[in-house]
């Protein structure tokens, strides 16, 4: 499972959830605002290696305080309101006497704290509280999953994806890439061995001439699917004009979009295959199958177009093909 893909979930998953408390709690349904707070206990917990839980287990009704970590000495309060005069009506409280070596955090479930952190507080009781680095909303709680490493992404997501669920609520449209992939997956691909008529030179010529070493591997491998990659494209070109040109165009879209945002084409390469798994998956026609499998078919075709010079620059005189 990819970087991409791990992150895309859990950025999904929050940013749903932050949005439906927002939304319920302009009607002042609240209900949401009270599991959450189970939730993003356990979340904060495993981004900051906290050991956070619900005050009400420790003193029912407290104002102020939503969680509590007794151990690193935290109270944090969550709310469904980014605002000035929430996180002072919270200082205010007079419980916050009893936790004057504690320090207070607060967290925006809804809505943008950025502008929060530039600002100054009525803070009565002088508890420990810096707003740039103890204000936090979604957008924060992203930047630093973002930057784990996947290990620790991997952790977020095994998490989020028990609590919130596997399905993403999202409106999805038929696509000629899950097309070609629902073709692909159906036939038994464990028998081809046999070389393509395709010049393996000009191949091993384009991946020097694009600095392509490191993929060199997944090129060679999967360049034997080339014959039968177009025979299933020729039987998808069957059922509409520009079905096989529209999925190549697509890859195609793909590769000039991440040479603007990356230098190293080795990351571009795999970065692509990363992102037609995610068009795929968010593809309302596809067909859903192992991961590796579905990876597998992606790669396929990432390697077919790379020979077909529809991505990466072709050398001076780049033929593939195989004159006979």
């Amino acid at each position: 499972m990819s970087r991409s893909y791990i992150f895309n979930y859990i950025e999904e998953k929050l940013s749903s959830l932050s949005y439906r408390i927002g939304m319920r709690a302009r009607i002042n349904l609240l209900d949401l605002n009270i599991y959450s707070e189970a939730f993003f206990a356990e979340l904060l917990n495993i981004l900051f290696d906290l050991e956070l839980r619900n005050m009400n287990a420790i003193k029912q009704n407290v104002e102020g305080i939503d969680l509590i970590d007794e151990k690193n000495k935290i109270i944090v309060q969550i709310s469904s309101t980014c605002k000035k005069q929430k996180i002072e009506c919270s200082l205010e409280k007079s419980i916050l006497k009893e936790y004057q070596d504690y320090s207070f955090k607060f967290f925006a479930i809804y809505g943008n704290a950025d502008k929060l952190r530039n600002n100054t507080f009525n803070n009565p009781h002088g508890i420990s509280f810096f707003p740039e680095n103890d204000i936090y909303d979604i957008k924060r709680v992203l930047n630093v999953i973002l930057n784990f490493d996947i290990s620790k992404q991997r952790k977020v997501y095994d998490f989020i994806k028990g609590e919130l669920g596997s399905n993403i609520d999202i409106i999805k449209m038929d696509s000629n890439l899950a097309t070609i992939i629902n073709i692909i997956a159906s036939e038994d691909l464990s028998g081809i061995t046999e070389e393509p008529q395709i010049s393996s030179f000009e191949i091993s010529r384009k991946i020097e001439f694009n600095d392509l070493l490191g993929a060199q591997y997944m090129i060679n491998d999967y360049k034997v699917y080339y014959n039968k990659l177009d025979e299933k494209y020729q039987e998808f070109d069957r059922q509409g004009s520009n079905k096989s040109f529209s999925v190549l165009s697509v890859l195609r879209k793909q590769y000039y979009k991440l040479l603007k945002e990356e230098k190293n084409q080795e990351a571009i390469f795999f970065r692509i295959i990363d992102d037609i798994i995610e068009m795929v998956i968010h593809s309302k026609n596809y067909t859903q199958i192992p991961y590796e499998e579905l990876e597998l078919c992606v790669s396929i075709l990432v390697v077919d177009a790379f020979i077909r010079c529809k991505i990466f620059e072709n050398p001076e005189g780049y033929n593939y093909v195989v004159t006979r």
